[in-house]
């Protein structure tokens, strides 16, 4: 579904660009990604809106086919953002132990209190963490918006299989330029 709406309301979600996940081995540029997601930040800031950094610090607990790529303790900085975002104070910051920013922390909570209805979502890894914390937004009763460029993936096919098939049917999609221009538009009440 292209994207046709944005609430009054609407929180900017930024999800695991923290420095030990930047060097992956991403399809797209990373220094794109990133200037997407600041260009984002910039904006929903320069509006009032809330801002969410979340960062993982763990992963849930269970056995899994597949190895784990951390086991034990996370080298010193892993969790701290990316320095482009420019941490503010204002900043909402989320820390997850899973792969969804909803299922492990007080996010859902912490959004109806600021009286938040819809989440724009940005970040990496396209098919585990963007997906997974859309996913359970939309679960949650957001209404969700993703911005399509100002995410990667490691995997092309994981990214390709989210945008085409996962995310049309959780909410709406577009380019960080299409979401900044809409958010321009939105008739706001004065406080």
């Amino acid at each position: 579904m292209a994207l046709t709406i944005l609430d009054p309301k609407t929180a900017l979600l930024v999800v695991d660009l923290q420095k030990g996940i930047v060097g992956a081995p991403f399809i797209h540029p990373i220094g794109d990604v990133v200037l997407r997601a600041c260009a984002l930040v910039t904006a929903f800031r320069r509006l009032g809106l809330p801002v969410v950094l979340i960062n993982v610090a763990g992963g849930a607990p269970g056995r899994t086919e597949q190895p784990r790529r951390h086991t034990g303790p996370f080298p010193d900085g892993f969790t701290e953002f990316v320095p482009e975002l420019g941490q503010q104070p204002g900043d909402i910051v989320v820390t997850k132990r899973t792969r969804g920013a909803f299922a492990s922390t007080d996010l859902k909570a912490l959004l109806q209190a600021r009286g938040v209805t819809q989440v724009v979502i940005a970040g990496v890894v396209t098919g585990t963490g963007v997906e997974e914390t859309a996913r359970q937004a939309y679960e949650g009763g957001f209404n969700v918006t993703l911005a399509v460029d100002a995410m990667t993936d490691v995997l092309p096919e994981a990214h390709d299989y989210s945008l085409r098939n996962v995310f049309p049917r959780l909410g709406e999609t577009g380019s960080t330029q299409e979401i900044i221009a809409l958010l321009d538009r939105v008739d706001r009440p004065q406080p």
